[in-house]
């Protein structure tokens, strides 16, 4: 049975299972905590699509380190990498 982290994380169990794996704290909540609907396999628009604040909040919950003195470029690159 999965702990409970309390109200900060939606999904104990994928939470324990990520960190099992070995992802940060900070990245396994985020993905815990998102909603289940996978922004991969075409379904988003490209990152180029996105304004600045959409790639900052984007990078901020992925816990990318640098992102507030980052460009559109330099999120979007960074972004790409993660």
């Amino acid at each position: 049975m999965a702990k409970n982290h309390g109200s900060s994380i939606k999904d104990d169990e994928q939470y324990e299972a990520l960190r099992d794996e070995g992802m940060s704290k900070s990245k396994a909540a985020a993905i815990a905590n998102s909603d289940g609907a996978s922004k991969r396999g075409g379904e988003s628009s490209p990152y180029e699509e996105w304004s600045k604040d959409e790639l900052y909040e984007r990078a901020q919950e992925l816990d990318i380190d640098g992102r507030s003195d980052m460009t559109k470029d330099e999120l979007i690159e960074a972004l790409r990498s993660n």
